[in-house]
């Protein structure tokens, strides 16, 4: 542990491009891939194709507003420590709060996704007992380092990927144009409230940014690692999505947890289900892992400017990461686990992680001049995209979100008046 600025606690940079670019991965090819991309085919029909492609935009120009961001701001906390620095106290902990929320709670539903995949290979087992188990076991492993951590995390991504690439070469001959008719049964609003759940499944090269006070030769390496992350994901995401949709249609993919497994049924080589399912798996289990890297540094960054309890700052001497900042956050995301389904959660978390996404728009706006990387079109395009997304959700979805982050002030201000 090194100290910057007197006794201000700091974390060990030990990660480099590979490293980052992998946690980004880990992050993004999960749930949203091989699970929300059965819940957006059943919002939207077909045209959840044209729900990527919007979800991609904004997914790469609020990247880029990331990137510039952390390459200036390379501390633990993201957008929190870009709202605090750029914009005001209050736009910097709107921004940790809402990361909070929705993926703390992603992190537990998340794991549950693993029961649809888990099932095609080692059947009977209860889906929570397995959420539940999947969260304590990261949540150790995160105990013992970001680095240990980081390379189970590259090997989940190889096999994740692996299965995916397979998933697309020997599913391309069973493509039927006739599953994409009618295209767009619930309209464009479809289309468009199909963009604001995949978004979410984009959003994982967000987990670059908050590990940006671990990350080595941080203005060179973070928005290298974002772009490769998110431009590697859009390609993946429309060649499975392409080929899951020409196989068995929409219809067939929103009625499973597992989609992409039922669509490698229909393949011309079914074993290759057995391939995806266990990819299925693995992509889930990076999900968590990564999900509970992020969030504990997040806890973390927050307790340092005291807008969480203070015992959270605390940094591990020997193992250079906060310790009881990933306990305590894995508690919470298992008992998430325990409770929660992955359907319920993908439009909240859709919801205040459009709002993260906002705020750090609006900070990459108000950057000085010189510090900027890229136009003022980006997190503008970025802004636009996220409001029109999040507007596009159900309201008693934006009232529950808003509630949310109502409820974070209030709780602030009582930490704030009684310590």
């Amino acid at each position: 542990m090194a100290h910057e600025g007197g006794d201000r606690p700091t974390l060990r940079r030990a990660l480099g491009l590979v490293d980052a670019v992998g946690i980004g991965f880990g992050a993004i090819v999960g749930a949203g891939i091989f699970v929300v991309t059965g819940v957006a085919a059943g919002i939207a029909g077909p045209a959840f194709l044209v729900g990527l492609f919007i979800a991609a935009i904004a997914a790469t120009a609020n990247a880029l507003s990331s990137a510039q961001l952390a390459a200036e701001y390379p501390h633990s906390g993201g957008t929190y420590e870009y709202g605090y620095r750029v914009l005001h106290p209050a736009a910097g902990f709107a921004a940790g709060w809402m990361f909070l929320a929705s993926k703390i709670s992603a992190a537990g539903a998340v794991a549950l996704g693993l029961a649809g995949y888990l099932d095609a290979v080692v059947p009977g087992l209860h889906p929570r007992a397995i959420a539940v188990g999947a969260i304590v076991v990261f949540t150790v492993l995160n105990v013992f380092g970001v680095r240990r951590s980081s390379r189970v995390n590259l090997g989940i991504v190889a096999v994740s990927l692996g299965s995916l690439l397979l998933f697309i070469l020997a599913g391309a001959s069973s493509f039927r144009i006739e599953n994409l008719r009618p295209f767009a049964p619930a309209g464009w609003r479809g289309a468009l409230e199909s963009a604001a759940i995949l978004f979410f499944a984009y959003t994982g090269y967000a987990r670059i940014a908050t590990l940006a006070e671990e990350v080595r030769e941080p203005r060179r390496t973070i928005p290298r690692a974002i772009l490769i992350t998110i431009g590697g994901a859009v390609l993946l995401y429309f060649g499975v999505a392409i080929v899951a949709v020409g196989a068995i249609g929409t219809e067939e993919m929103a009625a499973t947890a597992a989609p992409l497994q039922a669509a490698a049924l229909a393949f011309d080589y079914p074993w290759v289900a057995t391939v995806v399912s266990v990819g299925g798996v693995t992509a889930m289990l990076g999900v968590v892992l990564s999900q509970l890297l992020g969030l504990s540094r997040m806890g973390f960054a927050m307790a340092r400017r005291g807008d969480l309890p203070a015992f959270l700052q605390h940094v591990d001497p020997r193992q250079g990461v906060p310790r009881r900042a990933v306990l305590l956050i894995g508690a919470v995301a298992a008992i998430v686990a325990a409770t929660g389904t992955l359907r319920e959660v993908a439009s909240t978390a859709s919801f205040t992680i459009l709002v993260y996404y906002g705020i750090a728009n609006l900070a990459a706006l108000r950057m000085p001049r010189d510090a900027k990387l890229y136009p003022n079109a980006v997190p503008i395009v970025g802004m636009v995209a996220c409001v029109g997304l999040a507007v596009s959700l159900s309201m008693p979805i934006i009232l529950l979100g808003l509630g949310v982050l109502a409820t974070g002030f209030v709780l602030r201000a009582a930490l704030r008046r009684f310590t």
